[in-house]
């Protein structure tokens, strides 16, 4: 490539071009996900037109059924789903780890009574922690079976189902309580005190 003069513009094999060879993600509505990839010419007709825009162009579709089941992203062939609705805090981890992280906090909180963590993980596990108090103000085997399926400490499973029935047996839940405090130092992330009340 010949060298450009000082002040000359650039050579056109030089300046950056998008090629229309580059594979952007598609949008769309599939009714399953194993159906095979709809031709562009089948619209989705329900959808009304939005701002001059079509539901082709758009990239909604529907996979020769009746009604749109489900909505997600194609990108480099694989179809991924989006997660609306879902109440499930997934803590940037890989499902296997979140349960992991979730069952030793559970397991922490039990122990120590009070621990500091971050907003969204006390969050995430206050659920896991009443479920298992309530378990133990319930009582009996089979729940105390089901505990100890989720708690690492058998020990610890056994002192609940002792302490809970007095602690908590006349409260209806909301066992947990959770206190913000000071932002944590580094990476700014938002910090919470979770205590059992």
């Amino acid at each position: 490539v010949p060298r450009a003069r000082h002040g000359a513009r650039p050579s056109s094999t030089m300046a950056f071009v998008m090629s229309a060879q580059t594979v952007m993600p598609t949008v769309g509505v599939r009714a399953r996900a194993n159906a095979p990839r709809a031709a562009p010419t089948r619209a989705v007709a329900a959808l009304p037109e939005m701002t001059g825009m079509s539901a082709h162009s758009l990239g909604l579709r529907r996979d020769g059924s009746e009604g749109v089941a489900s909505f997600g992203v194609e990108a480099g062939g694989k179809w991924f789903m989006i997660s609306h609705g879902k109440k499930v805090a997934r803590l940037h981890r890989p499902a296997d780890q979140r349960k992991a992280l979730l069952r030793n906090l559970t397991t922490d909180l039990l122990r120590y009574g009070r621990i500091t963590t971050t907003m969204a993980r006390a969050k995430a596990m206050r659920k896991p922690v009443e479920h298992i108090i309530k378990l133990g103000v319930d009582g009996g085997e089979h729940k105390k079976r089901q505990a100890e399926a989720y708690v690492f400490d058998k020990d610890l499973v056994a002192a609940v189902f002792e302490a809970a029935p007095g602690r908590y047996g006349d409260r209806p839940g909301g066992y947990t309580r959770i206190v913000r405090t000071l932002r944590r130092r580094g990476d700014n992330a938002e910090m919470a005190i979770i205590e059992l009340v």
